[in-house]
């Protein structure tokens, strides 16, 4: 065999075990999926909610089967990401990584990731029927959530109902109990990537919908450790550049059936 035949045949044995660990890393996630069931709901909160946006109109939704990741993206789920692609790490606050939800990852590094294990951002009506899990109240909770229930900033609980604790900090996914359909956290501890562009609401029945083709900000949903109280209803929209990262944003994935 040649010398260059030889350096040909090492390229491709090399590139063959790279290509390889990458399925593997990207089967091998670690996530924890959860089915939701289709139906219809309301998305949007009524006008006598307290808290209510004008961006949160209701309106009829029809949502299709699919699976959400029972937990938000962890920081060793993300390393691992990080190491088999070469995304650089991000910080942590040193708060720890392991088993807390990852954070300074911006909407683009949530794609990313979401693609890596063959899965995508949920749409913001799948984030909201998922969040409710068959509710109509303001939080699954029902008219409340405490900070026993949820991780935010307990000096500003939700309407006149009791101050909690400020922990100043996130806490390690399933730290409280789950909603109805087994999914921790959807409201507090880190806010929640989108997959749509932001816009106002159509306000007609919908089927499946994707959000407007274009925009210049991207959803993200739940509140944060950070954050109010009622910014953790499941009606509570907000919304940034798709660039922008920050210690209370993360994000779970979703994969469809």
């Amino acid at each position: 065999m040649r010398f260059i035949d030889f350096i040909f045949l090492a390229v491709i044995i090399v590139l063959k075990f790279v290509f390889s660990n990458s399925l593997i890393a990207q089967t091998d996630a670690g996530i924890d999926w959860v089915t939701i069931p289709g139906g219809v709901f309301v998305m949007g909160s009524p006008k006598s909610e307290i808290a209510h946006e004008d961006d949160e109109v209701q309106h009829q939704v029809k949502i299709d089967a699919f699976q959400m990741s029972r937990y938000e993206i962890t920081f060793e789920q993300y390393d691992t990401f990080c190491e088999a692609t070469g995304y650089i790490k991000p910080y942590d606050e040193s708060w720890g990584r392991g088993n807390r939800p990852v954070i300074y990852v911006s909407w683009k590094d949530a794609v990313a990731y979401a693609n890596w294990v063959g899965g995508r951002l949920p749409t913001e009506a799948e984030w909201e029927y998922a969040c409710r899990a068959g509710t109509t109240s303001p939080f699954y909770t029902d008219d409340n959530i405490t900070t026993q229930q949820a991780n935010y900033d307990g000096n500003y609980p939700y309407g006149n109902n009791e101050k909690g604790v400020y922990r100043n900090i996130t806490m390690p996914v399933g730290s409280f109990e789950p909603n109805a359909w087994g999914l921790y956290d959807m409201t507090g501890n880190v806010w929640e990537w989108c997959s749509d562009w932001y816009s106002n609401y159509p306000a007609c029945y919908l089927d499946n919908p994707q959000g407007p083709k274009e925009g210049y900000y991207r959803v993200f949903r739940g509140g944060s450790w950070f954050d109010y109280g009622k910014y953790c209803r499941s009606a509570d929209r907000c919304c940034n550049e798709p660039g922008i990262c920050d210690s209370n944003m993360g994000f779970r994935v979703v994969r469809d059936l």
